[in-house]
């Protein structure tokens, strides 16, 4: 009898001591281990500039919308970094900076019916590829 009691003490303890882990230890390892440290280089090689929106009609109000992204080597998103995107109509150039997750969007608009070759730097280094608008009417 003597032995059942030591037996039901352990296992109560047992299963304070598994609740204690599963209460304060086992949330903090995971915010820990989840919180991942943000990206701080770029990466010519692995940015890239994409239309979402790339054709629009030539009457100065519809939009065509350009998506940049600044990614580091192993594809993560490298925030606040000064992304000039040129070739927009009239000869501008607009600068935007990058959210959270590395991305810029520089939306404009035109009227005159025209393709446009748009390209993108970060830091003063052009991205690799270009992107082509069109406007028509």
């Amino acid at each position: 009898m003597k032995r059942r009691g030591v037996y039901i003490a352990s296992t109560v303890f047992g299963l304070v001591g598994i609740f204690f882990l599963a209460w304060w230890v086992v949330p903090r390892v995971m915010v820990t281990l989840t919180k991942a440290a943000p990206a701080k280089q770029m990466s010519v090689a692995n940015s890239y500039l994409i239309g979402e929106k790339i054709l629009a009609m030539a009457d100065g109000k519809d939009k065509c919308r350009v998506n940049v992204f600044v990614l580091d080597a192993d594809g993560k998103g490298v925030p606040s970094k000064e992304v000039m995107v040129e070739g927009l109509p009239g000869g501008k150039n607009v600068t935007e900076v990058t959210d959270k997750e590395g991305k810029a969007v520089v939306e404009f608009v035109s009227t005159e019916e025209k393709q446009f070759q748009i390209s993108a730097r970060v830091d003063g280094v052009s991205l690799s590829r270009t992107l082509t608008v069109t406007f028509r009417n």
